[in-house]
């Protein structure tokens, strides 16, 4: 059995955030054969590319953190029906200086939580568009909208409701076949 590493943004910076705490427990849910880590985005300076020459240490770190994984995870809020501008930030810096995507051909797929019932999908539909012009397969099905309820996630990541919890578990598993079903497609070798 072999083990894939994802890495996973987490949208917003609020320290008592509940997409962190849905990462947290996608990350308790995730099957044996995903090691999960995060990716830091809090530090980036806002992108410019005057930048491009000298990538500062903040810069380099998240392009050697998504190097370092095999695929990504987006848990994102959706902000004004669009994606939190810290995230565009680092997927902007993640995908420059031209020539060098750090996403391109890498796996990722994306999920959220707000307390509304659709909360999230216009802001993944935009975070779609955006992977789609960075080239990176996506799992676009399953897709998750998951309406968040005080109480649903403990502070340990422990999902309080079980149908919640099975279809959490599920999409790890489906995400974890994506992963292995891209690479069967396109080898790394050719990556």
């Amino acid at each position: 059995m072999s083990t894939l590493t994802v890495g996973y943004f987490v949208g917003s910076l609020a320290r008592n955030s509940i997409n962190r705490k849905l990462a947290h427990a996608l990350v308790k849910l995730a099957p044996a054969e995903l090691s999960m880590r995060e990716i830091p985005i809090g530090d980036l300076p806002l992108y410019s590319y005057d930048y491009d020459a000298d990538y500062p240490p903040a810069g380099r770190a998240l392009k050697d953190a998504i190097a370092a994984v095999d695929a990504v995870l987006f848990v994102t809020p959706e902000y004004n029906r669009s994606i939190p501008g810290a995230l565009k930030n680092a997927i902007d810096w993640a995908s420059r200086p031209w020539g060098t995507n750090s996403f391109a051909r890498k796996p990722s797929a994306m999920i959220g939580t707000s307390p509304g019932k659709i909360g999230t999908a216009v802001g993944q539909q935009h975070l779609k568009s955006i992977l789609s012009f960075c080239n990176s397969p996506q799992m676009n099905a399953i897709e998750a909208y998951i309406q968040f309820e005080p109480g649903l996630i403990t502070d340990g990541g422990e999902v309080t409701n079980d149908s919640t919890r099975e279809f959490l578990a599920g999409y790890m598993r489906e995400f974890h076949g994506f992963i292995t079903r891209v690479y069967m497609a396109l080898p790394r070798s050719q990556a």
